[in-house]
């Protein structure tokens, strides 16, 4: 293994220690095509699936795997186009078997951090769905909760601001002005510290993905 390899294997092992501690199961793959296994793993045959805004399981290929797997309701909202049937399908987030998300931080002691602009992620997050899975790659991992909140104001949601082309103080300039424009993405604030009913699975990822 290389150095960084070595550093990822012995900090996932750390956190997932500490999210079993958080009632959430965890796991670490070492590679984006690992994570996609072990995801199509945690979901079970016949199950309703769908997920957030997340680049992650974008880029890493995750919803074609389970279109290709042939054995789930797969919900995407990004084959939908009319705005109407979007806002039906973050509705149906609710009652899906498993909704996958990933998180704009996560602090080393396993608090996840998300911030939203229209708060339907962070609702799934919070209840409806049976399960939820995050994939969070090691690069959004900070020391603590305050640091990984302010990864998550100066570093996603710029960026996020950016790829949307909203047009928001940070999207300007890259710095987080706490502001309060009409188009903040930055309006739900969300800490999952414990997963109530064990809801919460935890896929880390060696490889950077994601913001």
């Amino acid at each position: 293994m290389t150095p960084k390899e070595q550093r990822n294997q012995r900090l996932a092992e750390r956190m997932i220690k500490s999210l079993k501690r958080r009632n959430m199961e965890a796991f670490y793959c070492p590679t984006g095509k690992e994570a996609v296994k072990k995801v199509l793993e945690l979901i079970a045959d016949g199950s309703s699936v769908t997920w957030g805004g997340s680049m992650t399981i974008r880029d890493m290929g995750l919803p074609q795997a389970l279109r290709d797997r042939g054995t789930l309701e797969v919900l995407d909202r990004d084959l939908v186009t009319d705005r109407s049937e979007v806002i039906r399908m973050y509705e149906r987030a609710f009652t899906a078997d498993v909704y996958l998300t990933s998180a704009n931080a996560i602090s080393e002691d396993g608090v996840i951090v998300n911030i939203d602009g229209n708060g339907n992620r962070v609702a799934a997050i919070t209840w409806g769905p049976k399960k939820v899975i995050f994939i969070i790659g090691l690069n959004k991992v900070a020391q603590t909760v305050e640091a990984a909140f302010q990864r998550a104001r100066s570093t996603a949601a710029p960026i996020n601001s950016a790829r949307f082309d909203i047009k928001t103080p940070c999207q300007a300039d890259g710095v987080c002005h706490n502001c309060n424009s009409p188009e903040s993405i930055c309006n739900h604030v969300h800490f999952l510290r414990n997963s109530p009913r064990s809801r919460h699975t935890v896929v880390l990822v060696g490889e950077d993905f994601g913001y």
